[in-house]
């Protein structure tokens, strides 16, 4: 991957885009120049013109080495722009290496993906040939006249010794002139009545046989074409020529893909029978045959001026200079025949997107079953999807519609030019994004500590955390017992930091958090919390935390491990885009502070022992506040909530002191029973006490009601997110699934996923009820304990009922998620 900027992006290496690059280039700008091929030179690397007295060839070679010299401009060959996005970001995919074969041991990439941010961009992109539409064209050997001119002039390769090139416009003579140069027999089969131009001048003194007015109504061939039918299209009489090559153009289709991209809108050119660039809504212009220009002349000097432009619009001052009288050839206007008429070549198969074997009769059955909208045209027929996205087929296939139509092809329209203009490999847009590096690592301070210790580590969202810590001879359910039994009758550690904490702040930091939560912060007092859900505009929940009050207008918003990040964009999004008078601002400090997680009997003692100046009293320092101080001589923010349905302690220090606090409690700890304990843990504890865990006991349909808090939000007075949405009669009926309390009857854990069921229902198939969403072995009241969601469940404590899970049937009491500790005794201390 790389990144980069510059004043001036040019698109294209054309004639058009040399001269942008040129002029931009001298003034001082920085400007990158991205041409697709190998080489610069666009058309003049197999067009026979002159510049300024020389070839253009040579023209090229000296203006790029020009450009080369330049220490503001960057010049890149076998690069493609791919995208063109929002605010001037493109992307470009460069290819290195992939013409070579590759070496498992080389550290150079196959392909660079760039991506791009530009001041101002030239788009000189040129034009496609477009082919022409008649009966059997996909024959080997019937090829762009364009092609076939390239091979010959470029690569000096002669496509074929008997050829017919067939036209609708005057460019296609040129390559018919070249041909005969080379000794080939040429004959030029245009559709137009007899035109007088400098092009036809021309085929007429080399001898070239021209047949105007005449089409080709059929070709024959096996391995390639070997003859065609020539048709006069006024008399309808009939020739046949022999031939091995078909070269053919049916006029240019100016290149506007990353011009749409950018939002740009398109008009219909009569004149060229194409689409061409009309009104820019991004800092971009449009130059040389992009913009519809044909001559040399005009993609030069339009190139130089767009570029100069370019430069000054970046506080640059452009050198003046010209390229000289360059002459305009008389140019005869193209004669567009979308297809050959059936009446007059009969009902063979006429070719319009070779990509995707889309024919004439493909459009006219899209038409009859009324796919006449441009899209649907598209997705019906397939015509301009995939790699072609309309380069050679749209304006035919458009044109065959609007006849089929009675419309106009403005009035079809156009499709969506989508990105990527060439088809990309994941692996550029994946980049060193993979394996190992696909994300930041995101490892607690506390890690060497943590394996030290042995602690079974594993993937938690983006976090590696420890899940228990296995000693000699312990399986994973030992040693979860053996921890959870630690919380109850001593003292848990563990390291919280991932949490989320988000702070707001600012005048109307109350305002604004109100309208984001389903809890009341109005009566939250300064240094108390208050357990909280957070709401989408549907109601349904994403995310709890416990919010808690600094000051005044101080407020830190904690979430799940997991949300953090998506819960401060979106509280940035409702600030930016919604309620944008508030002063207020949203800062994510996750990761600037450390927590260490103290829980159980033996919690405040140690916290003490400890060092800290805060009074830890059951008095002083109640259930859900907080307070503000020193731990060892370190500023600390010890918030008292639980998880556990212990006392417990979060002491948030600045994240570099983490690992040495942890390393304190240890050392304090051990005759109170100290014992690091990991997530699996945890989640034993939570369940046993009956606490939620959003993303497990909820999914996406789950609104506050179902787990018990509706009356929260039916108490609270103000608008909040997603308040409407929960009063709506779905979200309010009496059997829809609620959170309850599951004892398994039968001593065995219930699978978490298995199915709840009537008790009446003892066979399946059957319509489920509901499910269990948390199960646990409760080493604390030695029995399984479980917690499901379960239609009308609140209505239903103390029924039995049936759990199906993968072909067997356990037997449940629906009962009180509270299992241990209803009263909260031990909580509270």
């Amino acid at each position: 991957h790389k990144f980069a900027h510059a004043d001036v992006l040019v698109v294209g290496g054309g004639p058009a885009g040399l001269a942008a690059a040129l002029a931009a280039g001298r003034s001082g700008a920085r400007v990158i120049v991205v041409e697709d091929d190998t080489s610069f030179g666009g058309s003049l690397l197999w067009n026979k013109q002159r510049i300024a007295g020389k070839s253009g060839t040579d023209w090229v070679q000296e203006t790029v080495a020009e450009l080369a010299k330049l220490p503001t401009v960057t010049l890149l060959t076998k690069t493609t722009v791919a995208g063109y996005f929002d605010h001037n970001y493109l992307t470009a995919v460069e290819r290195l290496t992939d013409h070579q074969k590759p070496q498992l041991d080389s550290v150079k990439p196959r392909q660079r993906l760039w991506q791009i941010r530009a001041k101002k961009v030239i788009l000189a992109t040129g034009a496609i040939e477009r082919p022409l539409v008649f009966p059997s064209n996909d024959r080997p050997g019937i090829m762009l006249a364009s092609a076939v001119r390239h091979y010959l002039n470029r690569y000096a390769v002669l496509a074929g010794r008997r050829v017919i090139v067939a036209t609708n416009n005057d460019s296609a003579y040129a390559t018919a002139v070249d041909l005969k140069a080379q000794g080939v027999d040429v004959t030029v089969v245009d559709i137009r009545d007899s035109v007088e131009s400098d092009a036809v001048a021309q085929a007429a003194a080399a001898g070239i046989p021209v047949l105007f007015g005449h089409g080709i109504a059929a070709t024959k061939g096996g391995h390639r074409v070997s003859s065609v039918e020539i048709i006069d299209l006024k008399t309808g009489a009939r020739q046949r020529k022999s031939c091995d090559v078909v070269a053919m153009s049916g006029g240019w289709s100016p290149v506007v893909h990353l011009f749409s991209q950018s939002g740009g809108k398109l008009r219909f050119d009569d004149r060229l029978s194409s689409f061409v660039p009309d009104r820019s809504v991004q800092a971009e212009v449009s130059v040389g045959a992009a913009a519809g220009q044909e001559s040399l002349a005009d993609c030069l000097h339009g190139g130089l001026e767009a570029g100069a432009d370019a430069a000054r619009s970046a506080g640059f001052a452009p050198a003046s200079f010209s390229f000289g009288d360059i002459p305009r050839e008389t140019v005869a206007s193209l004669q567009p025949l979308w297809k050959m008429p059936e009446q007059l070549v009969g009902k063979g198969k006429q070719w319009i997107d070779f990509h995707n074997d889309v024919t004439n009769s493909d459009v006219a059955l899209a038409a009859r079953e009324n796919f006449v909208a441009v899209e649907h045209l598209k997705r019906y027929t397939t015509l301009g999807m995939a790699n072609d996205q309309g380069k050679t087929s749209n304006v035919n296939g458009l044109a065959v519609m609007a006849e089929l139509t009675d419309r106009t092809i403005p009035q079809v329209g156009t499709t969506t030019f989508r990105p990527p203009y060439i088809p990309m490999a994941f692996g550029a847009i994946a980049g060193h994004h993979r394996g190992e590096l696909f994300g930041p690592a995101r490892i607690l301070t506390t890690d060497d500590q943590n394996r030290a210790l042995g602690a079974k580590i594993e993937q938690y969202g983006a976090w590696s955390r420890p899940a228990y810590y296995p000693r000699s001879g312990e399986d994973e359910h030992t040693a979860v017992s053996r921890e959870v039994l630690a919380i109850r009758n001593h003292v848990g550690m563990i390291d919280y930091s991932p949490l989320g904490k988000i702070e707001v702040k600012g005048p109307d930091a109350l305002t604004f958090l109100n309208r984001m939560t389903l809890t009341n912060l109005a009566t939250l007092k300064i240094d108390r919390a208050r357990y909280n859900l957070m709401l989408n505009e549907n109601g349904i929940i994403i995310d709890d935390g416990v919010i808690s009050r600094l000051g005044e207008d101080h407020y830190l918003v904690g979430t799940t491990s997991g949300a953090a990040g998506r819960i401060a964009l979106g509280l940035e999004e409702w600030l930016q885009c919604e309620w944008t008078q508030f002063k207020v601002f949203v800062t994510n400090v996750t990761t600037a502070w450390g927590v260490i997680m103290l829980t159980g009997p033996n919690a405040r003692e140690l916290l003490m022992r400890a060092g800290t100046d805060i009074d830890c009293s059951a008095e002083a320092f109640p259930h859900m506040t907080l307070r503000r101080g020193t731990i060892a001589g370190v500023p600390t923010r010890i918030h008292r909530v639980s998880f556990s349905g212990e006392v417990s302690y979060e002491i948030a220090i600045p994240a570099g002191y983490t690992a040495a606090l942890w390393d304190l409690f240890m050392a304090e700890g051990k005759d109170l029973g100290i014992t690091p304990v990991g997530l699996e843990t945890l989640m034993v504890t939570r369940t046993e006490k009956g606490f939620v865990h959003i993303g497990s006991d909820s999914d996406g349909t789950t609104v506050p009601d179902d787990l018990g808090y509706g009356e929260i939000g039916r108490k609270k007075q103000i608008d909040f997110v997603g308040k409407r949405s929960t009063n709506r009669p779905f979200m309010t009926r009496i059997d829809r699934l609620q959170l309850v309390g599951l004892e398994s009857l039968g001593g065995k854990v219930l699978p978490v996923g298995s199915h709840l069921l009537a008790s009446s229902i003892t066979t399946v198939p059957a319509e489920t009820e509901g499910h269990v969403t948390s199960s646990v072995w409760s080493p604390t009241l030695e029995k399984p304990v479980a917690m499901g969601l379960l239609k009308a469940g609140r209505s239903r404590l103390h029924e039995e009922i049936n759990v199906y899970h993968n072909g067997q049937w356990m037997r449940a009491k629906v009962v009180d998620p509270r299992f241990y500790d209803p009263e909260g005794n031990r909580l509270n201390g």
